[in-house]
C-alpha cells in the first residue's frame, strides 16, 4: 500500500487525520442543516467538553439560547421545549468535540513522530502548514458562530463567514489528502502527459473549489427554497420573476440577504451555472486521459472523476428539488460528502499529472 520508505505507522496516522477532518466537515454540515449552530453560546476550549450535567445546567443553556439566539428561537422554534433543544445542542456539541478530539490525536501523533526523528524536514514544513490551518479553522468557527449570537436580524450564522469557515475546511482536507499522497507515493512517473492535459487538470482546481464555496452560500443562504425545480427552463417565468425584484447592490443589502429572493437566485443559478461548466471540464479531461497513455491508477483516478461528477449532480437536483422550505438534511449532506470525496480524487490526480512528464 505504501511506498518504501514510508513509515507505515506516520501515514496511518495522516490518514486517520483525513478520515477525522472528512467527518468533522459532515458532521458540520448537519450542524448547519439542523439549526443547531447557535445552540451553544459560548466558547469555552477546556470547560465546553463537558456538556449540562443535570437539570438545572440545561435550564440555563437553554435560556441562554433564547436569549442570545433569539431571532433564532423566535423565528424557527418559538414551542420548541427542552427535550427538542437537547436534539439540536447534540449536533453542535458533537461537532466541537469532534474537533476537540482531532486536535488530540493530531498534537500527540505530530509529538510522538516528532520524538521518534521520524519526520523529514519536508514534511515538518507540510505538517506544519496543516497546524496553521487547523488552528484557523477552529478560531473561525466561533467567529461564524457568534454573527448569530446577539443579532435581532439574522436568523442564522452569517453565510459569507460560514463559507469562508467551509473554505479553510476544504483547504485543510484538501492539503491533507496531497500531503499523504506525496508522502506514500513514489513520484517518478513513467507516462508522459501533454502541456494542454496538465493545464485542463490543473483548471478544475478552482472551479471545484469555488463550487464547493457556492454550495455553502447555497446552505447558509438557504438559497435552494427560492428555486426547488429542474430543469429550470421549464420554469423560467419564476426565474424572471425573481431576477425582476428591485435589488440594489450595495453592503447593506448583500450582508442583509435573508429577506431578498434575488441575491437567493443569483446563488442558486451560479452553483448551477458552475457544476455544468465542471461537468464538461471532467468529461474533456477524462477523454484527453483515455487517448494517452497512460498508468492504471491514473485511468482510475480519471474514470473515479467522471462517475463522481455525475453522482454529484444527480444528488445535487435531488437536494434542490427536494428543498420544502429547507434544505433536506440527508441529502444535503450526502451532496457535500460527495463534494469532498471528488475533492480528494481530484487531488490524487492532480498529484499524478504534476509529477509526470511534460511533452
Amino acid at each position: 500500500m505504501f511506498r518504501d520508505s514510508a513509515y507505515k505507522p506516520l501515514a496511518l496516522w495522516l490518514m486517520i487525520g483525513i478520515i477525522m477532518v472528512f467527518v468533522q466537515v459532515i458532521i458540520g454540515g448537519i450542524t448547519r442543516l439542523t439549526d443547531s449552530g447557535l445552540s451553544i453560546t459560548e466558547w469555552k476550549i477546556v470547560e465546553g467538553t463537558l456538556p449540562p450535567l443535570n437539570q438545572t445546567e440545561w435550564d440555563k443553556t437553554f435560556d441562554n439560547y433564547k436569549v442570545h439566539a433569539k431571532k433564532q428561537y423566535e423565528a424557527l422554534h418559538p414551542n420548541m421545549d427542552l427535550a427538542q433543544f437537547k436534539v439540536i445542542y447534540f449536533w453542535e456539541y458533537f461537532h466541537r468535540l469532534w474537533a476537540r478530539s482531532m486536535a488530540m490525536v493530531f498534537v500527540i501523533g505530530f509529538t510522538f513522530f516528532l520524538l521518534a526523528r521520524k519526520i523529514s524536514k519536508n514534511l515538518l514544513g507540510q505538517l506544519l502548514l496543516v497546524i496553521a490551518l487547523a488552528s484557523l479553522e477552529g478560531l473561525f468557527g466561533w467567529i461564524m458562530v457568534s454573527s448569530g449570537l446577539n443579532e435581532d436580524s439574522r436568523t442564522w450564522v452569517s453565510a459569507y463567514k460560514l463559507i469562508i469557515h467551509l473554505m479553510i475546511a476544504t483547504l485543510l482536507f484538501s492539503y491533507l489528502c496531497w500531503t499523504f499522497i506525496s508522502y506514500t507515493t513514489k513520484e517518478t512517473m513513467q507516462f508522459s502527459i501533454s502541456k494542454k492535459t496538465k493545464q485542463l487538470a490543473w483548471s478544475l482546481l478552482p472551479v471545484a473549489l469555488l463550487q464547493i464555496l457556492l454550495g455553502g452560500l447555497m446552505a447558509g443562504m438557504r438559497a435552494g427554497v427560492v428555486l426547488p425545480y429542474f430543469p429550470i427552463w421549464l420554469h423560467l417565468d419564476r426565474v424572471i420573476l425573481g431576477l425582476n425584484q428591485t435589488f440594489v447592490w450595495n453592503t447593506e443589502n448583500l450582508l442583509n440577504y435573508e429577506p431578498s429572493v434575488y441575491i437567493k437566485m443569483m446563488v442558486q443559478l451560479l452553483h448551477r451555472a458552475t457544476a455544468l461548466l465542471l461537468t464538461v471540464q471532467v468529461i474533456l479531461l477524462y477523454l484527453l486521459l483515455k487517448k494517452t497513455e497512460i498508468s492504471l491508477t491514473m485511468k482510475k483516478g480519471s474514470l473515479t472523476l467522471l462517475a463522481l461528477i455525475f453522482v454529484q449532480l444527480i444528488l445535487g437536483v435531488l437536494t434542490v428539488i427536494g428543498c420544502n422550505n429547507k434544505t433536506p438534511v440527508v441529502l444535503g449532506v450526502m451532496h457535500q460528502a460527495t463534494a469532498l470525496v471528488f475533492l480528494a480524487s481530484l487531488v490524487f490526480v492532480l498529484f499524478k499529472v504534476k509529477t509526470s512528464p511534460s511533452r
